[in-house]
């Protein structure tokens, strides 16, 4: 494994087993998260993006295997890992924000009660004042004010914003060395999601963590990430820096994405859509997914997966409009990129 990687995941294929057959969820996915980066995993809901995540943590449902690939971190397949081996680097080694926070707090127990369990199942030798002062400075660190009056808390108590802070108080409970955040946004205003995206960046500087963010959101990848990987259909169809991304994208569904950006429908008087609906993976289409939903598709697309092309040393994308033999279709974003994003 490449030490400058934190966690490296190779040709992962995760599949669900029901009484309608076999839905491929996640198909021959690879990627790399680098140490102390933002790498965002974008695409629309039910693109596979957190059974991907759920993958990595070890918390599939029954239902659902994962076929092939592997999972690095510190050289070793954390597939081959035991229960109780998992249940060590849960916390420490790779901790996770779950998308909705009500629902990821015990109403019936108080905040500080639930912050602590997180932080004696990984110090076993802290007494119970330590684990208090843990707490604490738990909680000042994700920016909840007074939080020696708050720790008797219940999570009834708090806003929105206020339960997403807990929520990423029990994840950073352990020091983890990753995080991954599943759509720890969504569920917030514009105003609150500014300042949890501020707060996940500056705790990541603070403690070198590398994050993989996940959400369906472009817009809030360009106030986070360094990297972003797009996802379709159980398959990443493009990744490269975040610039390369929002300034020359290449990938039509990644065009889709782009257009669905309030400040393109400021500069086109209206709101695009992406025609259509995703597809179903039982089992997956012929050729590429995107292709009924693509403008620009063409005969291969529906035959044939394409491969990735590279549009950068660090910027690839799995379009046949990058193949040489292909017509010419320029990105409709490149030159109103320039000027929005960088603005």
């Amino acid at each position: 494994m490449n030490k400058q990687y934190a966690l490296e995941i190779n040709n992962l294929s995760v599949s669900f087993f029901t009484a309608d057959g076999e839905t491929e969820a996640v198909r021959d996915v690879s990627l790399s998260l680098r140490q102390g980066e933002v790498l965002a995993l974008v695409g629309e809901s039910g693109c596979g993006k957190s059974v991907f995540c759920k993958a990595i943590m070890g918390l599939l449902s029954k239902d659902a295997r994962i076929k092939s690939g592997e999972i690095l971190k510190d050289d070793r397949d954390i597939r081959t890992l035991s229960e109780r081996e998992m249940q060590l680097l849960r916390g420490s080694g790779i901790s996770m924000i779950f998308q909705d926070p009500l629902t990821s707090l015990n109403p019936t127990m108080t905040i500080g009660r639930q912050i602590a369990e997180a932080v004696k199942l990984h110090n076993r030798e802290l007494n119970r004042q330590q684990i208090k002062a843990k707490v604490l400075e738990l909680l000042e660190l994700v920016g909840i004010p007074d939080a020696e009056s708050r720790y008797d808390s219940y999570p009834y108590h708090f806003s929105g914003g206020m339960r997403q802070r807990c929520v990423m108080a029990i994840a950073l409970a352990a020091d983890p060395q990753i995080l991954i955040a599943d759509e720890p946004t969504t569920a917030l205003d514009v105003t609150i999601q500014a300042e949890i995206l501020n707060l996940l960046k500056e705790i990541q500087k603070k403690r070198n963590m590398s994050i993989l963010f996940v959400t369906h959101d472009l817009g809030v990848v360009a106030k986070i990430a360094d990297r972003v990987a797009v996802m379709y259909a159980g398959k990443i169809v493009e990744y490269g820096m975040a610039e390369e991304i929002f300034y020359d994208a290449r990938h039509p569904y990644t065009w889709g994405l782009l257009s669905a950006l309030p400040y393109y429908a400021r500069a086109k008087g209206e709101l695009q859509a992406i025609p259509g609906f995703p597809p179903h993976l039982t089992p997956p289409p012929k050729g590429d997914a995107f292709a009924v939903r693509n403008p620009y598709a063409m005969e291969i697309d529906y035959e044939e997966m394409p491969p990735f092309f590279p549009v950068s040393e660090t910027h690839f994308a799995a379009t046949w409009l990058l193949d040489e033999h292909a017509p010419e279709v320029v990105s409709p974003f490149r030159e109103i990129s320039k000027r929005r994003c960088g603005a």
